[in-house]
């Protein structure tokens, strides 16, 4: 899925209580044809416009969102943080104390300042499988076991 496709959603959410297909397909980190297979199969509620668009219910939406993360497979680690962020790699700008990472985790692009250390450690660089972990401001970054 590009995550181009999908920006342009960023700026235009309609503000209610209900969400074009695209929107919720964005909100989601899914396909539009997939938001139409669950509105289908019954897993996700929408109504009809005028003009035969459909609208995603919103309340409907944030339920199958946090159903989504509580089936999203953890690799058991316990952790107080609860967003991660798993993506690869894309961009990794160093000098010989600091490194800032660039991370594409589906349409979400994840930014973190680490030592050099920690990069070397992990042996972070572009195209590999990395964890953001997002806690308040910081972001630490992992790889999966």
């Amino acid at each position: 899925m590009e995550v181009e496709q999908y920006a342009r959603y960023s700026d235009s959410f309609s503000g209610m209580s209900t969400f074009k297909m695209g929107e919720a397909a964005y909100l989601l980190g899914v396909s539009p044809d997939t938001i139409r297979r669950w509105i289908n199969a019954g897993r996700l509620s929408a109504k009809r416009t005028g003009g035969g668009h459909r609208l995603v219910d919103g309340p409907d939406l944030a339920r199958l969102a946090q159903e989504l993360a509580n089936q999203s497979n953890q690799d058991g680690t316990v952790l107080s943080a609860r967003n991660r962020f798993t993506g690869l790699v894309t961009r990794v700008l160093r000098d010989d104390v600091m490194a800032q990472v660039e991370i594409q985790a589906g349409p979400h692009r994840v930014v973190s300042l680490i030592s050099a250390e920690a990069v070397d450690e992990l042996g972070l660089e572009p195209g590999i499988l990395a964890v953001a972990v997002v806690k308040a401001t910081n972001v630490v970054v992992e790889r999966p076991q």
